[in-house]
């Protein structure tokens, strides 16, 4: 029996989740990396942060651990509400105070992280997920982990 597009949808759902966690959280690694080991492109066009210095070398270790378990799954949900804590700080504290809207004041990657974010810990990793793993081999799946649907 053909599949109706909303059924198509329904299974592509995890999946295609998945795929936008995998990337988003990729994109928020390279950024930490940037930022302390001063890897493509580095800090601010080059360079590194000053280890320990507020905000930034914490915003990028944030970036980096927070980053790397959204990229594979582990934890998401938990890993994804600080990563949009530290953008929704990043926006309020650096771009903010220069203009209104975040077209005017550089802050638009932060404003797109910090929503993102949120959105990954409210509906959770998706497919392809190491948390989707340990609930299948019959581990308890860290808190708040979205539990694997059949189309997994």
């Amino acid at each position: 029996m053909p599949l109706v597009p909303s059924e198509a949808v329904a299974t592509a759902r995890p999946y295609v989740l998945g795929a936008f966690r995998v990337v988003i959280g990729l994109l928020f690694v390279c950024h930490g990396a940037a930022s302390l080991f001063g890897v493509l492109g580095g800090a601010n066009g080059g360079g590194t942060v000053a280890t320990l210095s507020w905000p930034g070398w914490y915003a990028a270790a944030v970036q980096l651990v927070a980053g790397g378990l959204v990229l594979v799954g582990l934890g998401t949900r938990t890993a994804a509400l600080p990563a949009s804590g530290s953008m929704a700080y990043a926006y309020f504290s650096v771009h903010q105070e220069h203009a209104l809207w975040p077209l005017q004041n550089g802050g638009e990657a932060s404003v797109l992280y910090c929503w993102t974010f949120l959105l990954i810990a409210v509906t959770g990793p998706g497919g392809l997920a190491l948390d989707g793993l340990r609930a299948r081999r019959g581990r308890p799946a860290p808190a708040g982990a979205e539990q694997p649907s059949a189309a997994l």
